[in-house]
C-alpha cells in the first residue's frame, strides 16, 4: 500500500474509506437526541461493523476533538462537539492554522469565491464589525 492511500474497511462485498466511516459515525451521533454509547452507535449504523470498529472510530474522533465523551456505566457515552456547520468551520480553521502565509491563503480563498458568496461575505464581515 502507498503512502497516501486510505485505508478501507471490506463489510458484504462492500468497501468504504475510514473517512465514509467516521462520517457515518458522526451522522448517527448528529441525528441523535443525546449522547450514544459505542454500542448505540453501532445500532443505529446500516451494515455490519463489528464493536471494536465502532469504538476505533469514536476514539480517533474523539482524538481529533470532534466528539465530547463522558462515562456512562463501563463505557464512554459520545456526543459531537457541534453541528456540521460549526465542524467545517472547524476544519476551515486548522487549515489555516496550518499555513505559515495566512495572507496568501486568505487571498486565494477570496478571490476564488462566486459573486453570491462574496457578498454574503462582505454582508458577514460588516455586521460582525470587522
Amino acid at each position: 500500500m502507498s503512502a497516501g492511500t486510505p485505508t478501507t474497511v471490506v463489510r458484504q462485498g462492500r468497501r468504504r474509506a475510514n473517512g465514509a466511516l467516521e462520517g457515518e459515525v458522526l451522522t448517527a451521533l448528529q441525528r441523535a437526541e443525546g449522547p450514544l454509547t459505542p454500542r448505540e452507535v453501532q445500532g443505529r449504523l446500516a451494515g455490519e461493523l463489528t464493536y471494536s470498529t465502532v469504538v476505533t472510530i469514536l476514539s480517533r474522533l474523539h482524538a481529533k476533538e470532534v466528539l465530547t465523551r463522558t462515562p456512562r456505566g463501563r463505557a464512554y457515552a459520545y456526543a459531537p462537539v457541534t453541528d456540521d456547520c460549526g465542524l467545517a468551520a472547524r476544519r476551515m480553521h486548522k487549515v489555516l492554522d496550518g499555513r505559515p502565509d495566512r495572507e496568501a491563503v486568505l487571498t486565494r480563498f477570496v478571490t476564488e469565491l462566486t459573486a453570491v458568496d462574496e457578498a454574503l461575505l462582505r454582508q458577514l464581515l460588516a455586521v460582525g464589525g470587522r
